[in-house]
């Protein structure tokens, strides 16, 4: 029998709670539930009105890992949906996580949350920019700190506000908020200053996905400004062998990192850190802290 569960006036059947999702660590599907409760604050504030895709990996990181942009089947009734247009498929509805219920639904899949740069409201017009800082081996996090670093000040002298957090994998992202503008505009912007890091930082940065000049250098990955595109969401859990988490991370922090061990944060990290900082992407939830794209940007 699966425990049935109250939450917020909705009943919830949880299932296999002591199953092993992270066999490396013991850690339990269990444990990740419990997780997204004790972060849900933060968790459902970044995740408001953006539609969701889940990379599913019911059987851990090692098993079987598909990734889904359609609502579930078996979706509850009171899960909110929103209607997303795609230019090739016609309009498709996406799974909205508004509410503790529909989060702990979710998490009771075992999913990694990605989001894309605009809300159900406006489809296709951002409200932030997103850097994807990716490693090419034997470049660690140490590295993108570097680009990073670059990054933010570029950013700054076109009046942006930019905010870090681990991929929760090997990486970095950068989020900024911005007043809306077109994802086409916001991409070409992106693109713009990847193609300035490269040029500033040649022995560190790669702008363009090229396998061969990959090792030993960021790429920096502009696209997920695209529409299309989405962006693990702060505080989601990853689907990799250690229970990892892409974790708001402070410049002090960036600026101090010599070994990759500091910038990487297990679930149970979490809740400290937010006790002690709050949270550190709470900047992109206020619309105050918007600035526009600068004149001619895209």
């Amino acid at each position: 029998m699966s425990p049935i569960t109250d939450v917020e006036g909705r009943r919830l059947s949880l299932t296999n709670l002591d199953k092993v999702i992270h066999p490396e660590t013991g850690t339990t599907k269990g444990e990740l539930v419990h997780y997204c409760t004790v972060t849900a604050g933060p968790l459902l504030a970044h995740l408001r009105d953006r539609p969701l895709s889940f990379l599913r990996y019911p059987d851990g990181p090692g098993g079987q890992r598909f990734f889904t942009k359609n609502v579930p089947p078996g979706t509850p009734s009171w899960v909110q949906t929103c209607e997303v247009p795609h230019t090739t498929s016609g309009p498709t509805r996406q799974v909205l996580l508004q509410d503790l219920a529909a989060l702990v639904w979710a998490a009771n899949l075992v999913v990694e949350l990605h989001a894309p740069q605009w809300t159900c409201r406006t489809p296709g017009t951002a409200d932030r920019l997103v850097f994807d800082l990716d490693p090419g081996e034997p470049a660690t996090v140490v590295e993108c700190c570097t680009a990073a670093r670059w990054l933010r000040d570029r950013l700054a002298a076109d009046g942006l506000d930019a905010h870090a957090k681990t991929s929760g994998s090997k990486g970095l992202h950068l989020i900024v908020p911005i007043e809306p503008a077109p994802s086409e505009r916001a991409t070409a912007y992106a693109r713009s200053l990847a193609i300035e890091a490269q040029t500033a930082l040649p022995d560190l940065v790669l702008h363009k996905m090229t396998k061969a000049l990959r090792p030993g250098k960021v790429f920096i990955d502009f696209s997920q400004n695209a529409a299309a595109k989405t962006t693990a969401v702060a505080y989601t859990l990853r689907a990799r062998s250690l229970p990892t988490v892409s974790a708001p991370v402070t410049w002090d922090e960036i600026a101090a990192c010599t070994e990759p061990a500091q910038l990487t944060f297990r679930f149970g990290d979490i809740a400290p850190r937010l006790a002690r900082d709050g949270d550190l992407l709470a900047p992109l939830l206020d619309p105050d802290r918007a600035r526009p794209l600068p004149p001619g940007a895209g």
